[in-house]
């Protein structure tokens, strides 16, 4: 068998088994749709949850008068300039200055502010609720000089993705896929359940932040892979733009139950508890049969085939025998982990560039999705408006990444978000020009979620079955843990200059911009299967060359040899 023809020799298989039928479509609708919908919420919702409400020092007396509300705040509270240059009322001082309790109308014109000391807030908080009835910030007064906690619970949330990516990255690969699915919704759902009991004890609310963060990435990553080495590599960008519109209909959804429930305990329950019905889909959830027959496990690998065969209506019968046959240098390949990734020069550098444009992705996007829960405006809305332009995002990015390359449509999406950034620092500290604010914000969100959709497609596509979930796994433990300045460059805005998030984030773009340039062109190229593909993968490829689909010789061998198939059938079935 030719050399090339080996390389293409599971996919081959595939097509024999049908790897666009049934099976994989009920799959991607249970797995990449449903859950990936569900478990975004799971994901996100603890960032509505930390949510601030505006506040200021309660002063007592007030039921006592008759003042309104805004009057009795212009007696008792200073004014300051926020983030944005702007004269408020202060959050976090009061007048230090004691009012009678007679009922009587103030002397406003002759109350003189300059006769009373400043001072913290002494009478605890206020907050309004005209969005959230409760959040665990108000809950729990985590602002002033508790402003950091929910900044600190962000880092937290990091540190958990770090954590839960290197065990359950590497896992994956070697246990399985499969196992590591199922562990991942168990320890999401408990970690996060457990969050909502804990708030009054931030060391156990912590400690629960970050069990529920272990599995975030890997409750998505499992059944996107399991899906891809059972699908034909036409289908490869559309089932990662599939998970993704799951994840933007679960980021739509979640604002309008939380603008519903008011409520952040009744919240976290509400689009927690239903990711435990995907427990229960034993017959669709398999095991990769590629990654079954790349570690030697033949006879599974077999079984499962068999089961996908049948789904699809197929009659082809796979047997163990068949496999090892057809695949016989499959079982030797030797891995030494995620070390493996820089064995080899090019290998080295597609992992390095690829590791940083996901930095730049995952600080900007966890960044743009904290900077619009602060933009002024209906927050849910806000919230909303993001989620919903990732619906196009994704079918743009899929398009995009079909018709002129993963990396050309990186380049082109990175710049852009940089443009927007630049004009974002324009408007931002103008009341008036929220709106514009909101756009550019939103826009440069849209592009994110591109870059996102592509350098997450070009990762499945540049590293090898062996390891394929330890490249991405990799790639996810390094952007969270520069992911964690993401929640700390957003205070910079709120407690400094509302422009330096966007300053910051235009000059990722760029330096993201270079790097994605020099990785390689993955579209119309095969899954490479081992190390030693993956080490001379784009090797020949041409600078900035924008990919063309020819016919290769899988395809013409498969078309050419179906005779030599049916004879292999009838030599090894059983």
């Amino acid at each position: 068998m030719a050399e090339s023809a080996q390389d293409a020799v599971f996919d081959k298989i595939l097509a024999l088994v049908g790897d666009d039928g049934k099976f994989q479509k009920r799959f991607n609708y249970i797995f990449n749709v449903a859950l990936s919908m569900f478990s975004s919420m799971v994901y996100m919702n603890i960032i509505l949850a930390l949510s601030v409400p505006t506040h200021w020092c309660h002063v007592p007396g007030r039921e006592n008068t008759n003042s309104t509300l805004d009057e009795w705040r212009t007696l008792t509270l200073p004014r300051k300039l926020d983030s944005s240059g702007i004269s408020s009322f202060s959050s976090c001082q009061m007048y230090n200055v004691s009012f009678p309790t007679d009922d009587h109308q103030w002397d406003y014109e002759n109350w003189n502010f300059s006769d009373h000391n400043v001072v913290e807030c002494v009478h605890g908080y206020e907050y309004d609720k005209t969005w959230y009835e409760n959040t665990v910030v108000s809950q729990e007064n985590w602002v002033c000089e508790k402003v950091l906690y929910q900044t600190n619970t962000y880092v937290f949330i990091r540190i958990g993705e770090v954590i839960g990516t290197f065990f359950f990255g590497q896992l994956g690969d070697t246990f399985g896929r499969r196992i590591i699915y199922y562990m991942s919704i168990l320890v999401m759902l408990g970690g996060r359940m457990v969050t909502i009991f804990t708030s009054s004890w931030y060391t156990a609310f912590t400690i629960a932040v970050i069990v529920a963060s272990l599995a975030s990435n890997s409750i998505f990553q499992c059944p996107l892979i399991i899906s891809m080495e059972i699908s034909k590599p036409e289908k490869r960008a559309q089932i990662a733009m599939i998970q993704a519109l799951g994840w933007a209909l679960g980021m739509c959804l979640m604002p309008l139950i939380f603008w519903v429930v008011k409520d952040w305990q009744i919240f976290l329950v509400t689009t927690t508890a239903p990711i435990v019905l995907f427990l229960f889909f034993p017959k669709y959830m398999i095991e990769s049969p590629r990654w079954l027959a790349t570690v030697g496990k033949f006879k599974q690998s077999a079984d499962t085939l068999k089961r996908i065969a049948k789904i699809n209506g197929k009659s082809f019968e796979i047997t163990e025998k068949y496999l090892k046959t057809m695949l016989p240098d499959q079982q030797t390949t030797k891995t030494y982990g995620i070390i493996s990734l820089f064995s080899g020069l090019r290998i080295a550098v597609n992992t390095t560039l690829l590791v940083l444009c996901w930095c730049v992705c995952n600080i900007t996007y966890f960044l743009l999705v904290i900077l619009i829960t602060q933009l002024p405006g209906n927050p849910f809305l806000n919230f909303f408006w993001q989620g919903v332009v990732e619906l196009p995002s994704y079918v743009i990015g899929q398009y995009l990444c079909n018709r002129i390359g993963r990396r050309l449509t990186n380049c082109i999406m990175y710049i852009s978000a940089a443009v927007f950034c630049i004009c974002a620092c324009f408007v931002v500290r103008y009341t008036e020009y929220n709106i514009y604010t909101i756009c550019l914000t939103v826009l440069a969100k849209f592009c994110v979620n591109i870059t996102f959709f592509a350098i997450n497609l070009q990762a499945l596509e540049t590293y090898p079955t062996c390891l394929r979930q330890s490249g991405i796994s990799v790639g996810m433990i390094i952007a969270n843990i520069f992911g964690i300045c993401g929640p700390y460059i957003s205070y910079m805005g709120t407690a400094y200059d509302s422009r330096y998030p966007f300053i910051i984030m235009c000059g990722l773009f760029v330096i993201a911009t270079i790097c994605s340039s020099f990785l390689p062109e993955t579209l119309y190229q095969k899954l490479p299967d081992s190390i030693e593909e993956a080490r001379t993968f784009g090797a020949n490829q041409k600078f900035w060359s924008i990919p063309r689909r020819v016919k290769n010789r899988f395809e013409t061998d498969l078309r050419k040899d179906d005779e030599t198939e049916e004879l292999n059938q009838t030599k090894f079935a059983p």
